[in-house]
């Protein structure tokens, strides 16, 4: 085919014929070019010509729908079509504009897995180029890797370009096999940056200080102005205050229908303020700009650990999309971009944005490699999956029953993949049993796809009320943008369903929310209202003014992390009937013992629980005694023992045979540490517990015996030898050995050690002793480990002054070899 020579000279143009050559010689190849210089549009266009392209479409992939409806409609006007679906094509979630003369298909990401998934060898496509690749979207990966593997297994001759707009692309020219990279400069004018004094703290204070950044460009700067906002509401309140300016204020957001994203992308004859997220980053050129105002924000994806949620968070951008950014005001002439943040903040930005498959939620692309029939580990991706959110997302699959014990993927996993939505909208869409639920299925995952239709926090949870929107209700804080999004997403469910676009909804939500969120069930708990318990044993509430906060049983769509707990945001009444019927493989009946700190008891019951949730209880009347005794053991180690007599026999006991084991460097002497003991207790403890269910019963143990009895026989003998509780002293006396000390210790009166020439060795010599001696009123006057030695030493000085004290007591110069007093009595 031979290109119209109208085709405009862009920057991109001069790079045309290296990426042309590059294609014959190879299969793959990287072009690098500036945003606005043409690569989108241009390249598609070239590489249609060529020989090897008659064999099949080019595939052009876009991350965004509005960059996707942006490039197919240039590239058909360029060649003179009123509109995509004759040589250029169109195909997104929501629209599709292909026909039999489609030559160049301009599709979103996600769609191209899809297609994948459902033609391995791609069939009729003779090349796929990934736009705007650097930006490392899941999908993008995830396609490249899927293209990369089909190339390698079954279409060599299959064409692969990655196209960036940043020159840091060395992992893609390595990933597609060390390719040709083809580099154009481009031309771009010069753009003055300028950085504000002060950091915004918040977010939250981005509109106030962007409308008084883009009132003062207008009146300083010639030209459009681009401002990037992290999103939909940040956009809605800047415009609020940007009321009276002499321009035309116009929002750029992904979910905006189609005819408003054109009023911003196409030229006016009023000057335009063009209020954008990040999709005019690179993927759009917003024509007469001249002024870039970046707020410094944008939104991602991240997986929070605690919840094991993805949710939208807002972040600081990176040093390469601020650049990206400011490019956009010198594509056509000299320009200026504010930034509002200052210079030290900016060189404290990353580098780069972390890579989406780093941060995300992976449920969707560990079921596209399931369904691809390859692990990740297997696939060509330029940063592997991590690990823990690879585990966690295979959970979440086998909870969905998408993948069976051994990690393969079940029959049901191959229709949710079919899908194309998140996993858990795909159980659910499964899950619909007749043409009423399939149409309600449809619209809740179309409502859970999009944002809460109903606008401001504290609202009611029931999504009930979203779903009534739908079809004709009203609600004073309805988004009817968004209604309408949902309208549109919820018609294309239906045409996966096969269903008629005109069904109505039958059926009650509840049930279908728990075939896709069964980690989320919740049962209410004690009688707090508000309080319940979710089924992956996170707590969650509701305010105890919502009508839902007393129901029995939730299915719950929505959760926002709060604390500790989480806040239930969108739910439905599930009855129990309907869990029954749904999951009966996951209800059981279990008998047991618990212990129950308002009785201070062991209790008996049979419950009937599904995960961790509690449905019903009854009790026991004749529980088994081991059992009992067993749950009282594990409840008295989970109150760290506390509950049992520890006296000071006991105490002795514990620590002398600690004692033993640390000189005998374990041995078979048991460990008695508060840890072992309480991890132990239903081998130790419960054998003596049987016919006892309370802790005030436990105070009646004979600790001491129970502790003796964990020994054998010739370990108490050895004990006894070894470390003796008590000493025999001169004239008949013996004195307690405290062994539960940092070192064993004798406390004695100074003259009934009269005679003793020195301390014997305990567990001979490996467990050391020191003595007490005290004053003839039971003070301590000195410590020793080495008797003898104090007594031909410091001995000499204690009795110098216990002389003047005590005169009517001996105080022999060698009391070694003294008599001591006769005990009283004698």
């Amino acid at each position: 085919m031979d290109l119209p020579m109208e085709l405009p000279e862009l920057p991109v143009s001069e790079a045309l014929p290296r990426l042309l050559a590059a294609l014959r010689e190879g299969s793959n190849a990287v072009l690098v070019a500036p945003p606005g210089a043409g690569k989108t549009t241009l390249a598609p266009l070239a590489l249609m010509a060529e020989p090897w392209a008659q064999a099949g479409k080019i595939l052009v992939l876009e991350p965004r729908r509005v960059a996707a409806r942006a490039a197919a409609r240039r590239m058909a006007d360029l060649l003179g079509e009123p509109a995509p679906g004759g040589t250029i094509g169109l195909a997104t979630r929501l629209d599709r504009m292909v026909s039999d003369r489609t030559r160049v298909e301009v599709v979103t990401e996600g769609l191209l897995v899809r297609r994948l998934q459902s033609d391995p060898g791609l069939d009729g496509v003779a090349a796929v180029l990934f736009d705007e690749a650097h930006e490392r979207n899941l999908d993008t990966d995830l396609a490249l890797a899927f293209c990369l593997d089909v190339q390698r297994a079954l279409r060599p001759e299959l064409r692969l370009l990655a196209m960036s707009a940043t020159l840091d692309i060395s992992q893609f020219v390595s990933l597609l096999g060390d390719c040709p990279l083809v580099e154009s400069l481009g031309r771009a004018f010069p753009v003055q940056i300028e950085h504000r004094q002060r950091d915004l703290k918040d977010s939250r204070d981005l509109p106030e200080a962007m409308a008084a950044a883009i009132r003062e460009a207008l009146a300083k700067h010639p030209g459009d102005v681009l401002a990037f906002l992290p999103g939909w509401g940040e956009i809605r309140r800047t415009a609020d205050r940007l009321s009276g300016v002499d321009a035309e204020v116009l929002p750029l957001h992904g979910e905006m229908p189609p005819a408003e994203q054109d009023r911003a992308l196409n030229p006016s004859d009023r000057r335009k303020v063009v209020l954008a997220t990040s999709i005019a980053e690179t993927s759009l050129t917003v024509p007469g700009v001249r002024i870039v105002v970046d707020g410094g924000f944008r939104r991602t994806p991240r997986l929070d650990p605690a919840s094991g949620l993805a949710r939208l968070a807002t972040v600081r951008i990176s040093r390469a999309a601020a650049d990206q950014r400011a490019g956009r005001a010198g594509r056509t002439a000299p320009g200026v971009a504010i930034r509002l943040w200052s210079e030290a903040l900016h060189r404290g930005l990353p580098l780069q944005d972390r890579p989406e498959i780093l941060e995300a939620e992976l449920s969707g692309l560990a079921l596209d490699c399931a369904a691809w029939g390859a692990a990740p580990a297997d696939l060509p991706f330029i940063d592997a999956p991590p690990a823990g959110a690879l585990a966690a997302a295979r959970a979440l699959l086998a909870d969905l029953d998408a993948l069976d014990p051994q990690g393969r993927i079940t029959t049901m996993g191959q229709g949710m993949a079919r899908m194309g939505t998140h996993p858990r909208l795909a159980r659910m869409l499964l899950a619909a049993v007749d043409e009423g639920e399939k149409a309600l299925a449809a619209d809740l995952a179309a409502l859970l796809e999009e944002r809460d239709p109903i606008r401001g926090r504290d609202q009611p949870s029931d999504i009930n009320s979203r779903l009534e929107l739908l079809h004709g209700a009203d609600h004073p804080d309805a988004d009817r943008a968004t209604i309408q999004r949902i309208r549109r997403a919820g018609a294309l469910h239906r045409k996966r369903l096969r269903l008629h676009g005109s069904a109505l909804p039958g059926g009650e939500a509840g049930p279908l929310l728990a075939a896709g969120f069964p980690d989320r069930i919740a049962a209410r708990r004690g009688s707090m209202d508000g309080a319940f318990r979710l089924a992956s044993g996170q707590g969650a509430r509701l305010m105890a003014t919502d009508p839902l906060s007393r129901a029995p049983l939730l299915a719950v769509a929505d959760l926002e992390l709060q604390g500790t707990e989480a806040r239930i945001r969108m739910a439905a009444r599930l009855d129990r009937a309907a869990l029954e019927s749904r999951f009966p493989e996951r209800l059981r009946w279990v008998e047991g013992a618990a212990f129950d700190a308002r009785a201070g008891a062991v209790l008996a019951r049979r419950r009937l629980v599904f995960g961790p949730l509690v449905l019903e209880e009854h009790f026991l009347q004749s529980p088994d005694p081991g059992v009992m005794a067993a749950a009282l053991a594990t409840a008295i180690a989970e109150r760290g023992l506390r509950d049992l007599d520890w006296s000071n026999a006991a105490k002795q006991l514990r620590a002398r045979i600690g004692w033993m084991r640390r000189a005998e460097e374990g041995g078979d002497w048991p460990d008695l540490s508060d840890a072992a003991l309480a991890a132990t207790a239903p081998d130790w403890l419960a054998p003596h517990l049987h016919g006892r269910t309370k802790l005030t019963e436990a105070k009646a143990l004979d600790l001491v015996a129970v502790l003796r009895g964990m020994l054998p026989w010739e370990a108490q003998r050895r004990l006894e030898a070894a470390l003796p509780a008590r000493l025999d002293l001169p004239a008949g006396r013996s004195a307690a050995i405290d062994y539960d000390r940092d070192v064993p210790t004798l406390e004695a009166r100074a003259q009934h050690l009269f005679g003793l020439p020195g301390l014997p060795k305990l567990a001979g010599g490996r467990v050391p002793l020191q003595v007490s001696l005290l004053s003839p009123a039971g003070r301590p006057i000195a410590v020793t480990g080495d008797l003898e030695r104090f007594w031909h030493g410091g001995w000499a000085e204690v009795r110098r002054e216990m002389r003047g004290r005590y005169p009517r007591h001996p105080w022999p110069e060698e009391p070694w070899a003294a008599q001591p007093p006769p005990p009283r009595g004698s």
